[in-house]
């Protein structure tokens, strides 16, 4: 950067400082005492000059003489005051008059301050320092206000955007809530209406060879599907109901859950190791049921061949906060590590092993336990088998 470059930028960093006098030489050791303490000194002989400048050159502040031809002080300053660009501009009257009704005309006049001839160097030096540095406040604290009006009305248009986004999901789920109900219930009795007819025809028809197979392949889809529909009546009446948690007797809870599952059960050959020990928490019996159900599915499937698998409990505290954590445990291939973020979101598969997960089962999961103010989760090794757990707030 060149030597004039410098030298204009530091000009117009200095302060402004605009003197007004008519006999601007009688001013001269002022002029060069301003100058010396870093402020860019103008000057102007009249009124109607100082006007002029003030506008163009916006100063930081203007020592304006009272006794001047033409129009004096008093008349400048109320015409600078009645312009939007000069408006702001502190006035410092210099004047030799002493009397207070002409002090007070001048704080009429739109006056800050005033010093009197003959003036005292430090004393307009201290004055100067003083409405400047109360300007350069003034015009941060103005910048402020309008960044912050900004930012607030920022603020607002976000929130009524946000707001209508929430209007416009919440429109968006209901619709789906109605549309998951109707499909489920329309889906309910033709499935098992199918599934009645499949296992009355397999039990009476004799069949043998690849057509048992292909009856019984058709039985397990449909009970797939009847699944599924169950599961989307589940998170339709989970997004719309608000339940009153009570202590659990967890035991009984669990009997069921294996009740339910007895067939799979049977079929895959699994053990089943339960708890003599269940500690008490507050929740909701039929929505914790199905937790339970989803997650002894999921391990009856994935949890090793023939699978083994161990249902308990166990307590854990969490700063002030006790919780339940209940948990089970299988001995299946475990699950890869970038697959795990994704085991709670719905619609992903659990697993590429030859039976297929929907996802349904463990975001329902997620979504009964958070409405009960618990927590999931899975610790998992792989080759190591899996535990998975949800927690509930002890009773």
């Amino acid at each position: 950067m060149s030597t004039a470059q410098e030298s204009l930028e530091q000009a117009q960093e200095q302060p402004i400082v605009l003197l007004v006098d008519d006999t601007p030489a009688n001013l001269g050791v002022l002029f060069e005492h301003l100058d010396e303490h870093g402020y860019r000194v103008l000057v102007a002989e009249d009124g109607e000059e100082a006007m002029d400048l003030a506008e163009r050159v916006r100063p930081d502040v203007i020592l304006l003489d009272v006794m001047m031809p033409g129009i004096d002080g008093f008349e400048t300053c109320q015409r600078l005051k009645a312009v939007p660009e000069t408006r702001d501009i502190p006035v410092i009257f210099m004047t030799a008059l002493t009397d207070t009704r002409d002090k007070v005309r001048g704080f009429r006049a739109g006056a800050v301050d005033y010093v009197t001839k003959p003036v005292q160097h430090e004393e307009v030096l201290a004055r100067v320092r003083t409405h400047v540095e109360m300007r350069a406040l003034e015009g941060r604290l103005r910048a402020q206000n309008a960044r912050l009006e900004r930012e607030v009305a920022e603020r607002a248009r976000a929130q009524a955007a946000l707001k209508e986004h929430v209007t416009m999901l919440e429109a968006q789920n209901a619709e789906l809530d109605a549309f998951a109900r109707t499909v489920a219930h329309n889906l309910k009795d033709p499935l098992n209406g199918l599934i009645g007819f499949a296992d009355i025809l397999a039990d009476e028809a004799g069949l043998t060879g690849d057509a048992a197979e292909c009856l019984q392949n058709v039985i397990d889809t449909a009970q797939r599907m009847n699944a599924i529909t169950e599961e989307l009546l589940l998170l339709a009446r989970l997004r719309a109901q608000d339940v009153e948690r009570t202590p659990l007797d967890m035991a009984p809870i669990v009997e069921r859950s294996r009740t339910r599952l007895a067939p799979l059960i049977a079929k895959r050959k699994a053990e089943v190791v339960v708890s003599d020990t269940w500690p008490r928490a507050l929740g909701y019996a039929s929505w914790v049921e199905e937790v339970w159900v989803n997650y002894l599915s999921n391990a009856i499937k994935y949890g090793g061949d023939p699978p083994r698998i161990e249902l308990g409990a166990s307590p854990v505290e969490d700063g002030p906060l006790r919780y339940v954590r209940y948990w089970v445990r299988d001995r299946g291939p475990g699950i890869a590590e970038d697959a795990r973020p994704h085991l709670f979101t719905e619609f992903t598969r659990l697993s590429q092993v030859q039976i297929q997960g929907y996802g349904l089962g463990l975001s329902i999961v997620k979504r009964i336990v958070d409405k009960l103010g618990g927590r999931v989760g899975v610790d998992t090794t792989a080759g190591a088998g899996s535990t998975f757990y949800f927690e509930l707030h002890a009773a």
